[in-house]
């Protein structure tokens, strides 16, 4: 009964929102480093300021389309987030020794592609750069935590991005490979949880992987797809063979959705969404192969997906050993959205489900709808779950004496870590591991803001790079220490 013997407790943070650096030891820029800051509450999107074909520049939202031959810069004049962040890259030894207090014994990270290949296709690695994570997850190590490390998190070199259009190229897919192998080969005994490429599932554009015309070049979206699944394949397969001890999972965002009504126009707009923005996902990696529909659709549309030798054939040869995934909220799906009011969580949207509560940036809380998303997904594939991504993001308020008071936050963490207890002791799920989002502040990939907190560390830093960078506990700090070392039996 309860969580079982080794259950992995930690937490987890992706280098382009928390690692900071940018330029230091030797390291290249990527798209991230040319995002600016948002803000969610008042719907004011992260931008990139371009250089257009003709040298004239122009600003795009975080989530445009940006018109091919355009190449994103960084202003001196500008403030970039993600330069800082909350600075890992200068206090990763108090940040894990910190996480080892807390309990963990496993810690979730993005090794950042452009420290260790600083244009993405250098004929070399950067050697500073592999000696940084090899130090951290040697730490790790002596600290009592297993690294669980995430290949590719949103961050495209923007040499790639700029000139090979991202992963719409096979030159962005090879160069892929190469930083992989480098990477599976170097950290072998150091790293055996892997993941391949974060939220595979979130989007074809530009901010996350470098795809300039997305929207009106709906082929361009596809041979994204296909490069990122060959990618994530590649890296599985690559990495048994390096280790036949590594365990590599998939990671996608996986919210759970219902059906606005019983209409069966509801119920099947459901099913489709799902298909589209989840499922098909994951039966590439889990099943290795394009589900019927996702071929007839293609074959509809009269796209073509330039394929190399091989390729199919390595899609089953690359499955994964765990499916992971990301779970903050829920939505509605409706035949006539229009109809509805809007609802939006991870950069997704549906429309508002009116049973339940609504964070302050709008994203609904929703503990059931994760063991509902277990069930869902054990049923379907039958193989070890990890949930890698699961908090609120909420504004802290720090008191006279230094206290932080995130009762709120405590009471979301509890209702949802009481959920996989129920998915494990009555349903039955493989469930073997929780890494929470953000389980130190860091930058919000969706807005670049600061505010909109989910650790259990606070760090001091503003949505406008003002702040010392020093860390203090917060009430859910000490909620999580309990939790994480009792096994979960102690979550009241």
């Amino acid at each position: 009964m309860g969580f079982p013997k080794g259950f992995l407790w930690g937490g987890a943070t992706a280098a382009n929102q928390y690692e900071g650096g940018y330029l230091s030891g030797g390291k290249g820029l990527a798209v991230a480093d040319t995002l600016t800051g948002g803000d969610g509450i008042h719907n004011i999107p992260r931008k990139f300021i371009v250089e257009m074909p003709d040298g004239t520049r122009k600003t795009f939202g975080g989530r445009d389309e940006i018109p091919a031959g355009a190449k994103a810069i960084v202003d001196p004049d500008t403030y970039y987030p993600s330069h800082v962040a909350t600075d890992f890259y200068h206090h990763w030894k108090e940040d894990l020794a910190l996480f080892a207090e807390m309990g963990f014994n496993v810690y979730r990270l993005s090794i950042n592609w452009t420290r260790i290949f600083p244009n993405g296709d250098d004929a070399e690695p950067n050697e500073e750069g592999l000696k940084f994570y090899e130090d951290v997850f040697k730490e790790c190590h002596r600290l009592g935590m297993e690294p669980l490390v995430t290949i590719y998190h949103f961050d495209c070199p923007l040499h790639l991005a700029n000139e090979y259009d991202g992963w719409v190229s096979r030159h962005t897919l090879e160069a892929f490979k190469v930083y992989a192998k480098t990477i599976l080969t170097r950290y072998k005994g150091l790293v055996k949880y892997w993941l391949t490429i974060n939220e595979i599932n979130i989007n074809t554009n530009f901010m996350m992987n470098g795809v300039h015309e997305h929207i009106s070049n709906k082929k361009n979206a596809e041979q994204c797809r296909w490069h990122l699944f060959v990618g994530s394949a590649y890296a599985v397969k690559t990495a048994h063979e390096i280790d036949p001890e590594n365990k590599v999972g998939l990671m996608i965002a996986h919210g759970a959705s219902y059906p606005y009504s019983c209409n069966p126009e509801d119920v099947f707009a459901e099913i489709e969404s799902s298909h589209e923005g989840k499922w098909f996902y994951g039966d590439v990696q889990v099943r290795g192969y394009y589900p019927a529909w996702k071929v007839k659709q293609l074959e509809r549309e009269g796209i073509e997906i330039q394929k190399e030798p091989g390729e199919d054939e390595l899609l089953k040869e690359g499955v994964v050993d765990f499916y992971s995934f990301s779970y903050y909220s829920s939505q509605a799906v409706a035949a006539h959205p229009e109809e509805h009011g809007v609802s939006e969580g991870n950069q997704t949207r549906g429309v508002k489900n009116p049973y339940l509560e609504a964070s302050e940036w709008g994203w609904t809380i929703d503990p059931l709808g994760l063991r509902i998303n277990l069930n869902q997904i054990y049923d379907r594939y039958q193989i070890p779950m990890m949930i890698v991504e699961n908090g609120l993001g909420a504004i802290d308020k720090v008191e006279e004496d230094g206290s932080i008071n995130d009762d709120y936050r405590i009471d979301y963490m509890r209702k949802h870590i009481k959920v996989m207890k129920d998915a494990i002791e009555i349903d039955g799920v493989d469930l073997m591991g929780y890494t929470p989002w953000g389980c130190i502040d860091l930058v919000s990939a969706g807005t670049g803001e600061m505010r909109k907190r989910y650790g259990f560390i606070y760090v001091n830093m503003d949505d406008d790079g003002n702040g010392d960078l020093s860390r203090s506990r917060k009430k859910s700090f000490y909620y999580m220490q309990k939790v994480y070392k009792s096994n979960g039996e102690d979550i009241d």
